[in-house]
């Protein structure tokens, strides 16, 4: 048996890299001449703030007292993670979240289907599903605000409630994360119509022949081939839900237990003029933000990426 095999000569000259000719590089010159000051400006505007946050979150900024104002190191961040408040409000947002992302997605996935598949007046359908997510998000709120008043609002007439729904905390939930799938939902069915654009009718029709059933060809050739469109559409709505502020305020500002974490952020640098302490709870809430994407990009990107392995 011959032991010999053919090894690869280690001496292969690599190819060159094509030296740039004087005008590539006078265009590269100018194009970053070109592009440098709108880049510094970006650069400028999203650093400050930034840098400025963790200053005064390692400070003891009160407005106050301007008089008091010294480092302290880490101690916000303490007093932060170690309050009560800091933890229920981040139940509160997680809640929120958790249910008006998961109702986004189904009604989302629903709403992309039939703007996909149907035949009459597609163009007249995709503009109408549209039309809530066009809407400013406060005029939103504030409209579904008034349609739950017990006194002008239409629910309470249409369900026969006697005692004002947004009194309870029961009854603020279901109306913020109604309000939110409401507004959301075409958002997530956009995301999600761009990928079922890349599913082949070709691959149903095949499966049609060999038996499989609508809901087969469904969670067996769509689903897997959607699951980039997913990713995207999930993780997007899901930041989003965790920074929620605008319609919780117009509501009812935090009462009855919906306290979110930019609410919180929100009455700690505006009501109490404590920039320490919200500074820290920025941070925080940012940080917060990084894990949520971090796990979505690890546990399901790989699912996502093609051929389901990790890239």
């Amino acid at each position: 048996m011959s032991t010999g095999a053919v090894a690869a000569p280690d001496d292969v000259a690599r190819p060159r890299r094509k030296r740039l000719s004087d005008r590539a590089r006078a265009e590269r010159r100018l194009a970053a001449m070109l592009v440098a000051p709108a880049a510094i400006v970006m650069i400028a505007v999203t650093a400050y703030p930034v840098v400025e946050t963790l200053i005064l979150s390692l400070q003891r900024a009160d407005l106050r007292f301007p008089s008091a104002n010294k480092f302290v190191g880490l101690d916000n961040y303490s007093a932060v993670l170690k309050a009560p408040v800091w933890w229920q409000d981040v139940g509160h947002t997680l809640i929120i979240s958790v249910i008006a992302v998961s109702f986004q997605f189904v009604l989302g996935m629903l709403l992309a289907l039939a703007m996909h598949r149907t035949l009459v007046a597609r163009g007249l359908l995709r503009s109408i599903a549209l039309v809530p997510y066009g809407i400013v998000a406060v005029v939103s709120a504030y409209s579904w605000d008034y349609a739950w008043g017990l006194d002008s609002g239409w629910i309470p007439k249409l369900l026969g409630l006697k005692s004002d729904p947004l009194s309870h905390p029961f009854g603020t939930y279901t109306a913020i994360i109604i309000t939110e799938i409401w507004k959301n939902t075409p958002f997530m069915a956009l995301l999600l119509l761009a990928g079922l654009a890349l599913v082949s009718d070709e691959l149903h029709e095949a499966a049609k022949v060999d038996g499989a059933s609508a809901w087969q060809r469904f969670w067996r050739i769509t689903v897997p081939l959607m699951k980039p469109a997913i990713l995207v559409a999930l993780l997007f709505r899901t930041l989003d839900e965790v920074r929620i502020f605008d319609v919780i305020y117009i509501f009812n500002q935090g009462a009855n237990g919906t306290e979110s974490i930019s609410m919180l952020n929100y009455s700690t640098l505006l009501d109490r003029l404590n920039l320490g302490l919200g500074s820290a709870v920025s941070v925080l809430l940012f940080v917060l933000v990084a894990i949520i994407a971090f796990i979505f990009l690890k546990g399901f990107g790989a699912a996502a990426a093609p051929g389901g392995e990790r890239a």
